[in-house]
């Protein structure tokens, strides 16, 4: 028995093929009793089945092993649950004979209040309080629930019966085939399942509303919500069966399922969670209200769906062999739902919104600390350190610089074969690789495996001399450090016209192009632009004479969104690792006064206040001077913009309005303040009114908590009055995010309680932390007391 403590895999000497799973939630004493028998394949001698289990009680007396070719019953000498493994080990007296049986176990659980495993979330109904009973699996909490393998690549079929109070709606994976009432309880049967890995298993149970639709071929979809808010659900609906219909066309293969249902579930932790048929939500990620919800949250809402329907395929039907390969779920769906959110919403230009998530991803890889995409996990409890931004958005980088340099037909194309072939089965990143190699003849393992199999990525510096451009390639790192690591890099550039675009394979440190059909006499002052699109994940570093061509092209608007983001986001990050002086950045920073791409805009603003940040600090006197230069250079777009919405506005101006002038409001510009302050009257009075729709309303609570102090506390207690009134979620957040922007410190410490107060969900406490400079102390004397409170609880 002691064989099987501190290993990182169950062993395969049994494999489960279906689970019969029954369920009786108790709502109102926050547990659950249950029993499921397992078919099991014994594929090796042995005397022991070890399984997963945690936080359950097992009632040894109803464990036992029937074998299928025999009468026989096996009932284990000893059965013991090894918490800190979270297996559960049983030992027979004899051999288990060879061959399939059925292992039945029955136990209990509490429905716990952390968000992971089966758990109870509360919600208000008719001004009562209630729990509704969830599931959130992944990565290993199915074990939490019941008994099983908890394992991805132990794939199984699953049959699941609920027993209910009979009022609630109770939801699975499968459609409902039969539903029995037996006074105040119903027993629910659901359809068996094909075979999927326990991570992806989904029950739930509560009051729900909901909203249906079908796509083209019959698939019935539906949006599940509190009661009273279905009409919130409505543009899920329609994103999710436009993203069905699109995918069964991009992958080549349909839905696997006979439903999609899609709930939004109060007490959440993730964004979403893609469970076979029942994907389930934060009210954030699902919910849009025409009235209440910005532009912000609508966009939100499709890439969310948009991304956990495209694990439905990639992740559920193929599902990775092991959580090393975690990021071939998570990069693949972040890129994908980039695709299709394009695809329905192509005004939003989401494309050149994507370098947001290649930002996030070159950001956290630049760190000494970071890891490769592809990590060894040796025990369930690493498995949650790699939800990074290196799985999802570096993850999601490559696959799009890979799609760019294989060109997008030959990578669908390939992408389709790879799913058919290891549908309803499991696939490990070198069998991605292989599909890909296969359909277009490059060295995509060996190109790509420099890009998952270490951390980190190069910058390359170029110079023009001699009518050559020089590469060299090194690794990049945020803090400055020199790195030894080389990559295989797809390098593209345009000189002067994005007519004129080359391309190469970099393969080794350094090497030479030559430009001579560029540098004709008219054209020796043509700006050159590496990173064409920001298709590739590295930064670019140019020598003085490309970087002065290339502010000229900013300001005369020669240069494309994407190409503008990635000249900034690169001299920002070089600045911060020293490599360039601030004074560079500065002057950079000015080309862009008469910027109003919002993708653009919104990077400076974030650059805007970190350069800000690092000032107050090394020179705090210099503040209101720099304060007046970052003013300066979003004078331009806030007056295009103003503080009304035009008749027939973008998607994208809608979003940058409320940045922009946010912005304005941090950097203390009198006039937005004092406008902000205006309309934020106005909307006491009436929260309909049309002078702060949801776009502009994050920007008015900003403002209004720059001027609140603790003898002065109107703005905040006006707040948090609209906070307790309103039951969105959103709105919640926006407040919640403004809050912490106050510069007075006893304001500060007020908010960070609130934070943690009954009044505030959980996963909702956060946003409280974003605290303004000024409130930077007091955060960091507050954190480190509620880690010694919360140590020494763990420890009493």
């Amino acid at each position: 028995m002691e064989n099987f403590k501190g290993q990182p895999r169950l062993p395969k000497f049994a494999v489960p093929k279906r689970y019969d799973l029954q369920l009786k939630p108790d709502l109102s004493a926050c547990k659950f009793a249950g029993s499921v028998s397992i078919d099991v394949d014994i594929v090796a001698e042995t005397r022991f089945i070890v399984l997963n289990a945690a936080e359950l009680s097992i009632n040894p007396g109803s464990v036992s092993f029937s074998p299928r070719n025999s009468s026989k019953v096996f009932d284990p000498k000893k059965v013991e649950l090894v918490e800190e493994d979270e297996i559960l080990v049983l030992d027979f007296a004899e051999a288990l004979p060879l061959g399939l049986g059925v292992l039945a176990i029955g136990f209990e659980g509490i429905l716990n209040d952390r968000m992971k495993g089966f758990y109870r979330s509360t919600y208000e109904h008719n001004g009562e309080k209630k729990n509704m009973a969830v599931t959130q699996f992944e990565p290993a909490d199915a074990r939490r629930s019941f008994p099983c393998w908890d394992e991805p690549s132990f794939k199984a079929k699953f049959k699941i019966t609920l027993d209910v109070p009979s009022e609630l709606v109770a939801l699975s994976n499968m459609p409902v085939i039969e539903e029995k009432v037996n006074g105040p309880l119903k027993t629910v049967s659901y359809q068996e399942s094909p075979i999927m890995s326990t991570y992806l298993v989904a029950y739930v149970v509560g009051l729900f509303d909901y909203v249906e639709d079908h796509t083209s071929d019959g698939i019935k979809v539906r949006v599940y919500c509190q009661v009273g808010k279905a009409n919130q659900g409505e543009f899920a609906l329609k994103v999710a069966v436009r993203t069905l219909e699109l995918y069964k066309d991009y992958f080549a293969v349909p839905y696997p399922l006979p439903k999609l249902d899609m709930i939004a579930i109060p007490d959440f932790a993730a964004g979403a969670m893609e469970n076979y048929g029942l994907v389930t939500y934060r009210e954030t990620a699902l919910l849009y209200d025409e009235q209440h919800s910005a532009a912000a949250n609508k966009q939100r809402v499709a890439t969310v769906v948009a991304h956990e329907l495209a694990h439905q395929w990639f992740g559920n039907l193929v599902t990775m062999e092991w959580w090393t390969h975690l990021w071939l779920n998570e990069g693949f769906a972040t890129w994908v739902s980039y695709l299709a959110t394009d695809s329905i919403f192509p005004e939003w230009r989401i494309w050149t919104q994507f370098l947001d998530e290649l930002t996030d991803g070159l950001r956290l890889d630049g760190l000494a600390e970071s890891h490769p995409i592809e990590v060894e996990i040796n025990h369930a409890a690493e498995i949650d350190e790699i939800f990074d931004a290196i799985s999802y958005r570096k993850g999601a980088s490559v696959i799009r610089m890979l799609q760019s340099y294989l060109g997008a037909e030959c990578f669908q194309r390939s992408l389709a074969s790879y799913i058919k072939k290891h549908a309803y089965s499991n696939a490990k990143t070198e069998d991605l690789w292989a599909a890909l190699e296969e359909g277009s003849g490059e060295p995509v393992t060996k190109l790509m495996n420099t890009w998952t199999k270490q951390k980190g990525y190069p910058v390359v510096s170029v110079k023009f001399k001699d009518q050559k451009l020089e590469f060299e390639q090194s690794q990049f790192f945020s803090s400055g450090s020199l790195g030894d690591g080389q990559w295989i890099v797809p390098i593209t550039f345009c000189c002067g016209s994005y007519d004129k675009k080359k391309s190469f394979l970099l393969q080794t440190k350094s090497e030479n192009y030559d430009v001579k059909e560029f540098a004709s006499d008219s054209n020796k002052s043509a700006w050159i632009k590496l990173n064409v699109d920001q298709t590739g994940f590295y930064r670019v570093k140019y020598d003085e004479e490309l970087a002065a061509r290339l502010r000229y092209a900013i300001e005369n608007k020669y240069l494309t969104p994407t190409d503008r983001f990635g000249i900034l986001d690169d001299s920002f990050a070089l600045c911060m690792a020293r490599q360039l002086p601030l004074t560079s950045l500065l002057t950079l920073m000015g080309a862009y006064r008469e910027e109003l791409d919002y993708t653009v805009l919104s990077n400076l603003i974030s650059i805007t206040y970190k350069v800000g940040r690092i000032a107050a600090d090394a020179r705090p006197e210099l503040m209101d001077n720099i304060n007046q230069f970052f003013i300066n250079i979003f004078q331009y777009s806030a007056e295009k913009l103003g503080w009304d919405a035009t008749q027939g506005e973008s998607h994208l101006d809608s979003m940058l309005r409320g940045e922009i002038l946010t912005a304005l409001a941090m950097l203390g510009h009198k006039e937005t303040l004092s406008e902000a302050s205006r309309r934020f009257d106005a909307f006491l009075k009436d929260r309909n009114t049309p002078l702060l729709p949801p776009d502009t309303r994050k920007a008015a609570y900003v403002a209004v908590m720059q001027t609140v102090t603790s003898s002065n506390r109107a703005g905040f207690d006006s707040l948090l009055k609209v906070y307790r009134e309103t039951d969105l979620s959103q709105e919640k957040i926006r407040i919640l995010g403004s809050l912490p922007s106050c510069p007075d410190q006893g304001i500060i410490s007020e908010v960070l309680k609130f934070s943690l107060s009954p009044e505030v969900r959980s996963q909702d406490a956060m946003y409280a932390l974003a605290v303004s400079k000024e409130g930077r102390e007091v955060a960091w004397t507050w954190f480190k007391v509620i880690s010694l409170a919360q140590h020494e609880q763990n420890y009493c």
